[in-house]
């Protein structure tokens, strides 16, 4: 059989085994299929980086994460900045702990395609995990971040609506110099840096980064929650009441919200408006045994 149309077979034979689960098999085709491309002296980069790119996915299911790296590295060095290699690699990356690297090969698919869901969750569980690992000052640690041509931005909007990876949600001009993205993330990590601060038991320093991805975002609920626990701790009880009525409006079901400005209002002696928000907090959760305690408390204050 001519080689063209055996590495087809092979390719096709060795899809039907992943789609199966049989992915050993399917890593033994796709290598079949390569060797021949090799062997046959045929240059196809593009053919030779999606099987890479497909036995890499294989290894992956398996566990096998180095030899993933490896075959991902490869496909990526034939065809430069393509999606489904970087997000394969990133997770094998991730598997290993391997989080700086991880958080790199998510950034860059997220500079190609920001409306990649599968890249954004992997910025988000990398800078937690990174927080962890180097503290406030993670991002001096990070390899550098490879700026993605525009012609590949283009080449990825040209592409037919059904190759393409997600289905856009965000999409922008490809030579923005910014996105909504970009500050949504930072945004998001500024509200993460601020957690490891009250974690810490300095609220002043996360006030100030809760304030920051605020600046960026006013769109967050939590942050808002999150920075009216620290005025609460430094009994800054006006600020955090402004900022409890802020995440209200935002989700008006906020129990942390409802039970916090209670707090406020309570330290500030104004117990009848405590009780009215413990007693919205308690109709969305009836069984809050926190709530249910701050109102006995309030009772006996009113009495």
């Amino acid at each position: 059989m001519a080689p063209a149309p055996r590495i087809a077979e092979l390719r096709q034979a060795g899809n039907e085994q992943f789609r199966n689960g049989q992915y050993s098999q399917a890593a033994a085709l796709y290598g079949r299929a390569l060797e021949l491309l090799e062997g046959a002296g045929e240059t196809s980069a593009e053919e030779r980086s999606v099987l890479y790119s497909n036995r890499a996915a294989c290894y992956l299911k398996d566990g096998n994460c180095s030899l993933c790296i490896k075959d991902c590295s490869d496909a990526l060095e034939l065809v430069p900045y393509e999606i489904k290699p970087l997000l394969r690699r990133a997770a094998a990356y991730e598997a290993l702990e391997r989080y700086h690297l991880a958080y790199v090969d998510y950034k860059t698919v997220l500079q190609i395609n920001c409306s990649v869901q599968a890249a954004h969750d992997g910025v988000n569980r990398m800078t937690k995990a990174l927080l962890e690992k180097d503290g406030l000052q993670w991002r001096q640690k990070l390899p550098p971040i490879p700026n993605v041509p525009v012609s590949v931005q283009k080449r990825w909007e040209q592409q037919p609506l059904g190759s393409q990876e997600a289905t856009p949600r965000c999409r922008q001009s490809a030579s923005a110099p910014a996105t909504n993205q970009d500050t949504a993330e930072r945004a998001n990590t500024l509200k993460l840096e601020g957690n490891e601060f009250v974690k810490k038991g300095d609220y002043k320093k996360a006030v100030e980064k809760y304030t920051e991805s605020l600046k960026l975002c006013k769109l967050e609920s939590a942050t808002y929650t999150n920075r009216a626990l620290c005025y609460l701790n430094l009994k800054q009880y006006k600020e955090a009441i402004q900022d409890c009525t802020e995440a209200l409006k935002l989700d008006p079901k906020n129990v942390k919200a409802f039970y916090r400005r209670a707090q406020a209002y309570k330290d500030l002696k104004d117990y009848k408006s405590s009780k009215a928000d413990v007693n919205s907090l308690l109709k969305i959760e009836p069984r809050n045994s926190a709530a249910q305690k701050l109102l006995q408390e309030l009772n006996k204050r009113l009495k």
